[in-house]
């Protein structure tokens, strides 16, 4: 257990006590707040993601993130299903476009360069700005389908890929390994050799120009940093301070200041990885925080794992954290979040939404997807499902960015089945875990009064600083003082 950064507390609370008794609490610094939420809007096409820009926009949302655009693998089977097999008939899958042959803007499965910008007009009409998914790590399985373009810029086939480039780690903690062996048999680009960089940076660079305000990092963690052990090919493991516009590299720079973007890593926690180090260029994803906010989803106890839930579960600053409730990863590959019902992460997300740190993203899961059929429609491109506005969730949406500045208390009730986050005396969030009604008596910051939440029109009365009602199973509500 890990309280690096409470810069807020939590106690449980005796329904026996007349006053519910808390534990001391830190103030927490009013200025250093994050108030965005990113939409994931994995395996939507650019004309799908600028079809729904409105609707992104009203329901909250300061980013949209899109799958890689970049040039993909297209395979023998070459179809537009998400996930194509034998068994269902279907040709396709939504992980070739995280398997580049060239780094240029465009791919059959989501669109072409100038749908990709007529999508970011769009975002911006509407003040969104949009993050795309980029990874310089590795190229596809199918070492013949790169392209001539990317091969010749390079300085040939061997210069492309690390000297461990096309082994497999077998040691994922062996930093070299980690971070210049093939990963499950995916060739390691060598990203220091300057050729590659130059050639990657005016990628990331025609992206600014489209209209792309970020990115995010896929397995940044298989990519070194200075102080790791170079592979025989390189003179300096710099990529990080050239992706980053620290540097420029044969006369090319990133073309817009780092402080303008919003750049996150995939730096999946584990043994010796060097978060402090990785959070010195990026922000990076909070990967322990999700386990441990599912694990509580599906014991329906907030205050699982003994309140595990207060700790951001990374030793760097939560202001730097990308927090989720399940991401691509732990819903479509491992299938490890995709037994969660929408009820659920609909109250996991509030949670988040809630909080004072960390910029969460909502993962937007397939339509049609039920607990049998992870696919849903089973058509890359398509829109998700509609959780994305649903009321609960534009309603913590807003309540985030309405608490801009405030520090934030996190409260459980006794049988830890309710999450109270009070943001000063401006708000209130509560969120019932369980999937059984809860009537509250809990401790509160809020000031003295009746409190209505606008999805529900539930009721909920606070005195003497202790704030009382019922909830609904796996419900939300936000309060707002008058």
């Amino acid at each position: 257990m890990r309280f690096r950064h409470l810069a807020y507390a939590a106690a449980a609370f005796g329904l026996a006590a007349c006053t519910p008794k808390t534990s001391p609490t830190v103030a927490a610094d009013p200025v250093n707040t994050d108030d965005d939420v990113i939409l994931h809007a994995w395996s939507w096409s650019f004309d799908t993601i600028a079809a729904n820009m409105k609707r992104i926009a009203d329901a909250g949302y300061g980013y949209v993130q899109t799958s890689p655009a970049n040039t993909c693998f297209v395979g023998e089977d070459g179809g537009m299903a998400l996930f194509g097999t034998e068994e269902n008939g279907k040709k396709g899958k939504w992980y070739y476009h995280y398997q580049p042959i060239d780094w240029k803007v465009g791919n059959y499965q989501l669109g072409s360069r100038e749908q990709f910008k007529a999508m970011a007009d769009s975002a911006r009409k509407y003040g969104v700005r949009v993050i795309v998914d980029v990874l310089p790590n590795h190229t596809a399985f199918d070492r013949s389908a790169v392209t001539a373009d990317l091969i010749e810029a390079v300085g040939g086939k061997d210069s492309l890929y690390h000297a461990n480039g096309l082994n497999d780690i077998t040691e994922w903690n062996d930093r070299l390994q980690c971070t210049t062996g093939a990963m499950g048999g995916l060739p390691d680009v060598n990203t220091e050799n300057p050729a590659f960089q130059k050639y990657y940076m005016e990628y990331v660079n025609d992206l600014l120009a489209l209209g792309a305000r970020g990115f995010r990092y896929d397995t940044a963690k298989h990519i070194g940093l200075p102080s790791d052990p170079l592979d025989p090919k390189s003179k300096r493991n710099n990529f990080w301070d050239v992706a980053t516009g620290r540097e420029a590299v044969d006369g090319v720079r990133l073309s817009l200041p780092m402080d303008s973007l919003f750049v996150y890593g995939e730096v999946l926690q584990d043994k010796n990885v060097k978060e402090d180090e990785y959070a010195q260029y990026f922000d990076l994803t909070a990967s322990n925080y999700g386990h441990v906010l599912r694990h509580a989803l599906e014991s329906g106890k907030a205050a699982a794992d003994s309140m595990a839930l207060l700790d951001w579960q990374a030793p760097v600053d939560p202001s730097k954290l990308v927090t989720w409730v399940e991401s691509h990863d732990t819903y479509a590959n491992a299938h490890e979040s995709a037994s969660l019902t929408d009820d659920q992460i609909r109250a996991g997300w509030a949670f988040l939404a809630a909080r004072q740190h960390g910029t969460p993203l909502f993962f937007s899961r397939p339509a049609g997807r039920t607990p049998d059929n992870y696919w849903g429609n089973n058509v890359l491109g398509a829109q998700g499902n509609d959780e994305f506005f649903s009321p609960e969730v534009v309603a913590a949406n807003k309540f985030r960015k309405a608490m801009t500045g405030t520090g934030e208390t996190v409260t459980f009730s006794e049988d830890g089945a309710v999450a109270e986050v009070a943001r000063g005396n401006k708000g209130a969030a509560l969120v019932n875990f369980s999937d059984a009604p809860e009537a509250i008596f809990m401790a509160t910051t809020l000031p003295d009064g009746e409190y209505t939440d606008a999805v529900h029109s539930a009721t909920f009365k606070v005195s003497g600083g202790v704030i009382t009602g019922s909830l609904a199973p796996l419900a939300s509500y936000m309060l707002y003082a008058k």
